[in-house]
């Protein structure tokens, strides 16, 4: 019990071992000599095969018998379903199993491969062969010739020669019988009749360790030779099918003379070892038989018995007289490894003595391995196609390697001869499965031819090899591949359509149709290039233009022929190069530039864009003025035009010339242009008064004159154009009573309320006129003198009232006292002596104040200029004054005005925080005002016109002493107090005062002045948070 235990276990493990390799084994039983198509088995159950979802597989499942080529084999395999069934070719089991007369031991063999590699297992399936009765026994000769001597005794036993039946177990032989005659009555078994010898003789059979049946002849009665010498039976042998199958044959019994005693064998049983390379003639044994009787009854006869096998016979001989066993033929154990000889010693009576030689066949390394190829794959014409994708460990064959030899001369090793990208895996014993080992490459090798070498483990060992042809199957692994990955081309623009720009190539490692290759424009390729798909010539179909794209980028595919086709693309790169095919263009067939009169000269005008649509020297464009060079001059290359002349609108309002462009072909090609240069109004001239025609003028305003009458008009005019001579008027001083008022558009003056008593006598209105130039406006003042009252009694007297007026600063209101010329003298005598004792209290004050501001005053001026500057208008004035104060000669007496602006945050928003300290000298002269010369433009009064020193704040909606320079230097806000000349027009909007010369010998013509060069940015004024005071001294010397 243990050890069948140990035996189960054992075969488990071993069944494991192989389940691990990736091999299997399955037992079929089944009976020989069975029709076609027989279902023996289903692989696919019976191994309990199932996929496993999550492994793709490259081919559907299938199993393949594998077999030797040519062999036939007796059973097929369905490749889908894995059922196993029988063939045409019948089994036999005596052909496949001769000499096994074993139940158990008579099996067929066959492997089986499970594919695809991913689920790869070697079945290797085994048919037990059951035996049917299918053979009848059958004795070896049809007439069976026995000697028995006379004396023999009753219940003698002699041997006859057995039947032959290739069949096994119950349908071996089962039992031998002696057949009565048909006439004769029924008889027992083995009986006879007293003629034929049915009771004489006996049958019985002697079963033998092995299993044979042996029939033995009894003796049952005692003979007489004399009586009956011969005894002539059948016999019969028959097995135990179903149904039975039986043979008979003569049995011929001879009744010999009486011999006492038969040969007696020293050994009756007699085991020797022969090598197989033992030489014909060679002594196996020397049998030994001794005979008690004398003479010829002693006379031993050696031989073989019938029993033995016809192989035995052929290979062993017996000296019949010696009883000497010698090798008749060669031996070979590997054929037949024991030979059992059963000899024979007769000394001529009728029992012969018998004796058993066993004759082992000892091994010798006489037989090099096999080597047995069973193709997985399927070859053609001897050699297997195997695809280069075919993945590793793909199965190609089932190598089994065998030795006939024993032992270790039996032992064989395999393996290939030299390095291959395959392997053989061991899986049963003595078979390996040859397999990839690595990925193929047609590419690298197209061809292999292993050498499968066998060699035994004898000394010296025997090798056998084989040769195992595989040719690699090319396969579509390999895309083209362009010579070039990126191909840059150029080419002149304005080809000739159909002009071959270049010639794509590309190669494939591939072979056949797998190397054929195609090429293609890809989907980014403009319709303007044409590809030849077996050529690879690559064309512009029609003529490129390089102003409407320069350079053109796609895709070019190299494609094959394979299944599935492979491709790969390229890059090409054209660049269209230029030629000079397009003139210069301007952007604007005429151009229109604005630039104000007060441009300096080579400022700039403009800028004249003009393109080339070519490109390099085709498209350096050089400009140039056809025309208006005295007056423009133009970079050749920006484009820049600047005038080479200073403008003046109101003398030249546009200049028009045209342009050429050129560019740098080597045939040049060129285009014109219009340019208008149209000269901008700036303000540049400030208002001129016309009416009145002079400061020293008055107006007679009747006491009886109705609120808002007209008493007088105002009228000036501006040189410049739109809203710079667009002017405004107001009043701005010597109006504190409001009791007249102007229009702001027509300059009329009107009586604003009903004259009452207190405003009779002169009043002097300080009249301002304005443009509304931009940036800065530029204004003019004029006086205008209203006499109130019934009527002009004395005109002188009202004319040296004005006259003094006119020394009077504008700041201060006069007709407070000047009522009628009957004024009394005691009135004036008051207002003298007021007014002197006001004089000396303003000198002395104005004096201590100057001295104790004039050093900080200095200081602040020179370290950041936000203090007031003293501003003397009129130098030379100044020096003559001077001079005069040096020879104490005052033919005049001289005021100093000194004011004092301060202002606090007033209620108009529109003022302007003014804080100034400025101490101006001004002489006054009479002067009368001509009249106005249209024809002539408003300058400057003449250098020695009197000055009115009149400084005021001004009502203007713009600041009054802001001043924006005509230079392109960013403005800077800044105030100005000018001299005001006694004449009607004022300049305020120059930085500094020009020279002023009259254009008229009449004194009192209006005067002509102009400003001369650009404005100069004075000082910052200081600005106080205070309410606007207006002071002023004055002092005689």
């Amino acid at each position: 019990m243990d050890l069948l235990s140990g035996t189960y276990l054992l075969a488990v493990l071993l069944a494991c071992i192989v389940f691990q390799s990736g091999a299997q084994e399955k037992n079929y039983t089944v009976r020989e000599e069975l029709p076609e198509n027989v279902l023996i088995g289903n692989l696919l159950k019976d191994l309990n095969l199932t996929l496993d979802p999550d492994v793709p597989l490259s081919s559907p499942l299938q199993f393949k018998l594998v077999y030797k080529t040519g062999d036939v084999p007796l059973v097929r395999v369905e490749e889908n379903t894995g059922e196993i069934f029988t063939t045409a070719n019948r089994i036999d089991r005596e052909k496949l199993c001769s000499g096994i007369f074993s139940e158990n031991r008579c099996f067929y063999e066959v492997e089986v491969a499970v594919l695809p590699d991913e689920v790869f297992r070697l079945v290797k399936i085994r048919f037990l062969i059951e035996d049917i009765n299918d053979n009848a026994p059958l004795f070896p000769s049809t007439v069976i010739n026995i000697s028995i001597p006379e004396n023999t005794a009753i219940n003698s036993r002699y041997s006859v020669p057995s039947a032959i039946d290739p069949d096994i177990g119950v349908n071996g032989i089962q039992h031998y019988e002696l057949l009565k005659p048909k006439t004769a009555p029924k008889r027992t078994f083995g009986s006879i009749t007293n003629d034929q010898g049915q009771n004489v003789f006996g049958l019985d059979i002697i079963e033998t360790p092995e299993g044979d049946k042996w029939p033995q002849l009894i003796v049952q009665q005692i003979l007489d030779r004399e009586q009956k010498d011969t005894y002539v039976m059948k016999i019969k042998v028959e097995d135990g099918g179903n149904p039975p199958r039986s043979s008979t044959a003569i049995l011929q019994v001879t009744v010999t003379d009486v011999n006492d005693n038969r040969p007696v064998f020293k050994e009756n049983d007699i085991e020797v070892s022969v090598p197989e390379n033992a030489p014909v003639g060679t002594s196996v044994s020397q049998l030994h038989a001794t005979d008690a009787d004398l003479g010829s009854n002693a006379q031993i006869h050696f031989y073989f018995s019938n029993q033995i096998s016809g192989l035995a016979k052929r290979l062993f001989a017996i000296d019949n007289a010696t009883g000497l066993i010698t090798i008749r033929e060669p031996l070979d154990r590997e054929e037949s490894p024991v030979h059992k000889l059963t000899v024979l010693a007769s000394d001529g009576s009728s029992t012969p003595s018998r004796a058993t030689v066993t004759v082992n066949v000892t091994d010798i390394n006489d037989n090099v391995p096999s080597i047995d190829t069973r193709y997985i794959i399927n070859p053609v014409n001897g050699t297997v196609l195997l695809s280069e994708k075919a993945p590793l460990n793909t199965k190609i064959a089932l190598i089994t390697v065998m030795d006939k030899d024993a032992d270790l001369n039996g032992k064989v090793t395999c393996f290939t001869d030299h390095d291959v990208p395959f392997r053989l895996k061991p899986v049963f014993d003595n078979q390996f499965l040859l397999e990839t080992a690595t990925f193929l490459d047609y590419e690298a090798t197209r061809e292999y031819a292993i050498k499968i070498v066998a060699s035994d483990s004898g000394k010296p060992p025997l090798n056998q090899s084989a040769m195992l042809l595989i040719k690699i199957k090319d396969e579509n692994d390999n895309a083209p591949v362009f010579t070039q990955p990126i191909i840059g081309l150029s080419i002149p623009e304005n080809n000739a359509p159909g002009t071959q720009l270049t010639k794509i190539s590309a190669t494939d490692a591939d072979s056949g149709r797998n190397a054929e290759i195609s090429y293609i424009l890809g989907s980014d390729a403009p319709p303007i290039f044409n590809l030849d798909r077996r050529t690879g010539i690559l064309t512009a179909v029609r003529k490129l233009d390089r102003e409407k794209q320069d350079r053109y980028s796609f895709t070019v595919l190299a494609k094959d022929n394979g299944m599935p086709p492979l491709q790969t693309n390229a890059t090409v790169t054209v660049s269209v190069l230029d030629q000079n095919d397009n003139s210069p263009a301007f952007t604007h067939n005429e151009y229109n530039f604005y630039v104000p009169e007060n441009l300096p000269m080579y400022g700039t005008v403009g800028l004249i864009t003009v393109t080339d649509a070519d490109s390099g020297e085709n498209a350096a464009v050089t400009l140039s003025i056809l025309n208006g060079r005295d007056n423009f001059i133009i970079d050749p290359l920006t484009g820049v035009i600047r005038p080479n002349i200073t403008f003046d609108r109101e003398q030249q309002g546009s200049y028009t010339f045209q342009v050429k462009a050129v560019d740098g072909g080597r045939v040049q090609r060129s285009s014109t242009a219009k340019v208008t240069i149209n000269v901008v109004d700036v303000n540049d001239n400030r208002p001129v008064f016309v009416i009145p025609s002079s400061n020293y003028s008055y107006e007679l305003v009747p006491t009886s004159t109705s609120p808002g009458a007209v008493v007088t008009k105002v009228f000036a005019v501006d040189n410049d154009t739109g809203m710079n001579a667009e002017l405004r008027y107001s009043i701005i001083g010597g109006n504190s009573r409001g009791l007249f008022t102007i229009d702001q558009l027509t300059g009329n003056i009107t009586l604003k309320e009903k004259v009452i008593t207190s405003d009779h006598g002169l009043h002097r209105l300080v009249i301002k006129v304005n443009d509304l130039g931009q940036p800065e406006s530029l204004y003019t003042i004029a006086l205008v003198h209203l006499f109130v009252n019934e009527t002009v009694t004395n005109s002188s007297y009202i004319q040296e009232l004005v006259r003094r007026n006119m020394e009077t600063p504008v700041g201060q209101n006069i007709g407070d006292g000047d009522i009628t010329p009957q004024t009394n003298d005691y009135v004036k005598i008051i207002i003298a002596i007021i007014a002197g004792t006001m004089t000396v209290i303003l000198v002395i004050f104005v004096t201590a104040l100057v001295r104790c501001r004039q050093t900080p005053r200095h200081k602040v001026v020179q370290k950041n200029k936000q203090s007031g500057e003293w501003v003397s208008p009129n130098q030379e004035n100044r020096q003559i004054k001077k001079k005069k104060k040096k020879k104490k000669r005052s033919p005049k007496s001289l005021l100093l005005n000194f004011v004092t602006i301060e202002e606090s945050k007033p209620d108009d928003p529109g003022h302007e925080h003014i804080n100034g300290t400025l101490d101006i000298p001004v002489e006054l002269e009479e002067q009368t005002m001509g009249k106005y010369n249209w024809a002539t433009t408003p300058t400057t009064f003449k250098p020695d016109s009197p000055d009115l020193a009149k400084h005021y704040k001004s009502a203007s909606p713009q600041p009054t002493f802001q001043i924006k320079p005509e230079t392109p230097v960013p403005p800077k806000k800044h105030h100005v107090i000018q001299e005001l000349p006694l004449d009607n027009t004022f300049v305020v909007g120059c930085d500094s005062l020009s020279k002023c010369s009259s254009s008229s010998s009449d004194p009192y013509s209006v005067s002509e002045c102009s400003c001369q060069g650009g404005f100069k940015t004075p000082g910052p004024i200081h600005t106080r948070q205070k309410k606007t005071e207006i002071h002023i001294w004055r002092k005689e010397f």
